[in-house]
């Protein structure tokens, strides 16, 4: 299963860093369940926000009631900024490397060739079992590469055997 057939193109986010020599492959968005925990913030703070309004409504604190709410405004606007931010990041596997593009202001590509790759794994956590996630741990030859670690990414097994197909091409040969 190709998760990215050829003619696909990918995002001019991602696009502007691939080489005129290489096809993408792969590319997936990371899971969003990266965004779990500013969801749990903004939904904690809205459950505090209300609660504090109760109580300082009772007692009389208007300013501090505007205070609590403009609180959780900022909560919410941190909220929308991971969002944009998962948008935009993307895991490539192209016929030459892996990249991994992320960053909405301040842009980060970490690459690694795929021929520097020796070692290879992914991991699951439980709520990762759970919900369709895993994260990528890849080695090279004794050297610290930018890229060595994908967490948050989607239907590991289907990508790591993709993968592991164009690291370790089969032989004509049957055994």
């Amino acid at each position: 299963m190709r998760l990215v057939t050829h003619g696909d193109s990918a995002p001019s986010s991602v696009n502007r860093y691939l080489l005129p020599q290489e096809h993408q492959v792969i590319m997936v968005r990371r899971h969003p369940a990266v965004l779990l925990r500013p969801v749990a913030e903004v939904f904690g703070g809205l459950v505090l926000a209300g609660l504090l309004s109760k109580w300082l409504g009772e007692n009389q604190g208007s300013q501090a009631l505007v205070i609590v709410w403009w609180a959780w405004l900022l909560l919410l606007i941190r909220f929308v900024w991971k969002v944009a931010e998962w948008s935009v990041d993307y895991f490539v596997v192209t016929s030459k490397r892996m990249l991994l593009t992320r960053g909405l202001i301040t842009r980060r590509v970490d690459m690694m060739p795929l021929g520097k790759v020796t070692d290879m794994s992914f991991q699951r956590s439980l709520l990762g079992r759970m919900l369709g996630y895993g994260e990528f741990v890849l080695e090279s030859a004794g050297q610290d590469q930018a890229l060595s670690t994908v967490p948050f990414i989607p239907y590991p097994e289907t990508l790591y055997l993709e993968v592991c197909q164009m690291l370790f091409p089969g032989s004509d040969d049957d055994d």
